[in-house]
């Protein structure tokens, strides 16, 4: 089946939002839900949702604040407890008992999340270059760039930019750039293209303080499910001695490290899609 764009409407403490995602394979497939990393959106799983479909009926929602879902009027609204209604919302909609979830960074935690609760519809959970143990110096490199709201003459220039930003996602090809420029193109109103993120999720995100280590073994410890952990292999964010803490806390874990690639691996090189649809297959 062809991909089709859909929309629903999610409740924040303002009102009502909207929060777009993407839909690929046949609704009676199992459920697999892709959610992206802070600035990215869900068309970053074109790539692995094709490569799937066949199989599965897959989900990629753009979180509130990214990619064609609305912007919050109030910036203290982003934050996850917000993500996890949304999702909570986007999973009624889809109207199944169970789904698998790939999460890239920011979806990787709220996957996580999700799988701790009790009841939790995450029947098995792959997460990309992310864990429980958020290191403040990828904090501080991450609000360097974050919200910065730079303008772009043309969608050269935004690739030009996305190349130099992103370029721990690894060895991609022309047209996959391309493919993270089009869909990261906010038109702006006088011309030119600004990032299709809100730049207030960085007000949210980031205090005047500077960033401290976050810790959230706790909810790891409660994630119940089958775990695929997916790491750069020169990634900042998810440290080697973060996933020897994970797997010994849940021999069940799975790890998979990808060379070539920090954070976080873009999901669209056959091997890492390979990855995925092995371990779900089994």
């Amino acid at each position: 089946m062809p991909m089709r764009a859909r929309s629903l409407a999610a409740l924040n403490p303002g009102g009502f939002h909207r929060i777009t995602y993407t839909e690929w394979g046949a609704p009676e497939r199992p459920a697999l839900v892709c959610v992206h990393g802070m600035t990215r959106n869900g068309r970053d799983f074109d790539v692995l949702a094709a490569a799937l479909e066949s199989d599965w009926r897959i989900v990629c929602p753009d979180v509130v604040g990214r990619g064609r879902s609305d912007w919050l009027t109030d910036h203290r609204n982003y934050g996850y407890p917000q993500y996890l209604a949304d999702m909570t919302a986007l999973l009624a909609r889809l109207d199944v008992d169970g789904v698998d979830w790939v999460g890239t960074s920011m979806g990787g935690l709220i996957g996580m999340m999700l799988a701790a609760q009790p009841g939790t519809p995450i029947r098995r959970l792959v997460i990309n270059d992310i864990g429980p143990f958020i290191p403040k110096a990828f904090l501080e490199r991450l609000r360097d760039y974050v919200g910065k709201d730079p303008h772009f003459a043309d969608l050269t220039a935004l690739e030009r930019y996305l190349r130099e930003v992103h370029a721990p996602f690894g060895a991609l090809d022309d047209n996959q750039w391309r493919h993270l420029a089009e869909h990261s193109a906010r038109p702006l109103p006088g011309g030119g293209f600004g990032l299709a993120y809100d730049p207030a999720i960085a007000r949210a995100a980031f205090t005047a303080e500077e960033p401290e280590d976050v810790e959230m073994w706790e909810i790891w410890e409660r994630v119940a499910c089958p775990v695929l952990v997916l790491r750069g292999a020169e990634s900042d964010l998810l440290l080697p001695e973060t996933v020897a803490r994970m797997t010994a806390s849940k021999p069940g874990c799975e790890i998979a490290e990808i060379e070539g690639c920090g954070h976080a691996p873009a999901l669209m090189d056959e091997s890492q899609i390979s990855l995925i649809r092995t371990w779900l297959e089994r």
